[in-house]
């Protein structure tokens, strides 16, 4: 614990906590203390009390000294001083045709720093605006610019109901305020009734906005059907918040008949407030924990399946990269095997030439040798004639291969840019489709999840609602009333 004393240095403004040393300070003196700002007045709001380490920022800074006469006459000076320098701002600004609405000018108690607070649409370049009024005040300037609910909060006013605003009185800090407020209270929606001066929502709102929810909670909505202790069943037609008054339509027989009944005299399914619906029970909880868990697990196999897939993936890039070498290079044995052919092709013909000059030989050594029988003569001749024909058709089926790997090395480069283009938009095609099968895959899971843990809250829900029914009685009242 650490002993603090609250200090305020404008109506309505922050509390700032600061070190009391050994003096005697109570509430409403008036202290000479340090700040970020230089050395400022101020007035002690909260006398020496203990609190929290947390609640006290770092480092705290002592008071230098309780004020005395001498000191308040140099802070109403310095108020004085401030009309005076609000009116030279004011005149600067319009010299230097400034689109900024100057709505206060303060001076720091050792008159070291002048700030000047103004609102604008948006950003001001006010370099030369500075220069200026250094020049006049001889001493630091700061220009700050602030919103619209600050602006009231410094000028201060009268507000709808007749009273002094609630910001320039006693809020010291901006609560937020939400449409969801005015709705809850029942009140109109028009923009001017629940407007502040500042053109924002009343800040008023949120002072009973926890009353009408708890009051609300206990109440059921217009159009829910209800059942009384006296055995009438109707629809909910009007609600009184503050009075807990319901009127209810009763049928009977062919008759409406409108009925208000006190809320403690009815029975209907009561609503729960945010607090209520998180106290859940250590077997809800443990499932809750299980159905965390079952997602952490599924998370974890989604993300499996996915690096499996993009593995799967760049596999296929891998192997279409390895398809296109293979057919670079059967391309190049298919020009190889092209070149061996026409060295084939040369041999034989050689050896044809070969062939005809031995033949022509044999002719002559058959038609000089004698001795030699007709009958040898014609198998032989034979025999060669059938080894020419088998080279001869040899040949033509090699070159005929020939023909056709010159024809598709020299196919057109359009054709076979033509050809690439439509392999790669169908391997584009069947990439696009198994990643639609995958996203279909992630969405029903993700659909599959959302319903189980849909089912869980209503679950959880119910044994919160079942919990409740057992506290109250048969007449809808809590035990004990």
């Amino acid at each position: 614990m650490v002993k603090v004393i609250g200090v305020r240095f404008r109506t309505a403004g922050k509390v700032y906590f600061f070190d009391p040393l050994q003096l005697q300070i109570k509430r409403g003196d008036h202290v000479i203390v340090e700040t970020a700002r230089g050395i400022e007045f101020g007035t002690v709001v909260a006398g020496v009390r203990e609190v929290e380490e947390e609640k006290v920022v770092q480092p705290l800074k002592p008071v230098i000294r309780l004020a005395n006469e001498r000191d308040v006459e140099q802070e109403k000076a310095n108020r004085i001083k401030e009309k005076e320098a609000f009116k030279i701002c004011l005149e600067k600004i319009h010299k230097h045709r400034l689109e900024m609405k100057l709505i206060d000018a303060e001076y720091t108690f050792d008159n070291n720093k002048v700030l000047f607070y103004f609102t604008a649409d948006g950003r001001i370049d006010f370099r030369e605006l500075v220069k200026d009024l250094a020049g006049v005040f001889k001493t630091r300037i700061e220009l700050r610019q602030i919103g619209v609910r600050d602006e009231t909060k410094i000028l201060g006013g009268i507000g709808i109901c007749g009273r002094p605003l609630c910001c320039h009185s006693y809020l010291s800090d901006f609560v937020p305020v939400s449409i969801k407020m005015a709705k809850e209270q029942n009140l109109s929606l028009n923009p001017t009734k629940i407007s502040g001066v500042c053109g924002r929502l009343m800040c008023c709102l949120k002072n009973e906005e926890d009353t009408y929810e708890e009051l609300n909670r206990r109440l059921p909505n217009i159009g829910d059907f209800v059942t009384a202790e006296d055995g009438g069943k109707g629809e909910v037609q009007s609600v009184n918040v503050l009075r807990q008054l319901v009127k209810v339509v009763v049928e009977e027989g062919d008759e409406k008949e409108i009925r208000e009944y006190e809320v403690s005299k009815l029975h209907f399914k009561r609503k729960h407030t945010k607090k209520e619906r998180m106290e859940l029970s250590p077997e809800e909880l443990a499932e809750l924990e299980s159905l965390e868990q079952v997602e952490f697990t599924e998370q974890k196999e989604e993300e499996r399946d996915t690096a499996k897939q993009e593995h799967r993936r760049s596999e296929r890039a891998e192997g279409g990269k390895e398809n296109r070498r293979g057919e670079n290079k059967r391309g190049e044995n298919r020009r190889q095997d092209g070149g061996r052919g026409e060295g084939r092709g040369e041999e034989r013909r050689s050896a044809e030439g070969r062939g005809s000059a031995e033949g022509r030989g044999s002719a002559e050594g058959r038609s000089s040798a004698e001795g030699r029988s007709s009958a040898e003569g014609r198998s032989a001749e034979n025999r060669r004639e059938r080894n020419r024909d088998r080279e001869n058709s040899a040949e033509r089926r090699e070159r005929r291969q020939g023909n056709s790997r010159d024809r598709a090395d020299k196919e057109p480069k359009e054709q076979r840019d033509r050809r690439d283009r439509n392999e790669g938009d169908r391997s584009e095609e069947r990439r696009n489709a198994e990643n639609r099968e995958e996203r279909g895959e992630r969405s029903r899971d993700r659909h599959f999840r959302r319903d189980r843990r849909n089912r869980s809250e209503r679950k959880a829900e119910n044994h919160a609602n079942a919990g409740n029914n057992a506290n109250t009685g048969n007449d809808g009242a809590p035990k004990g009333e």
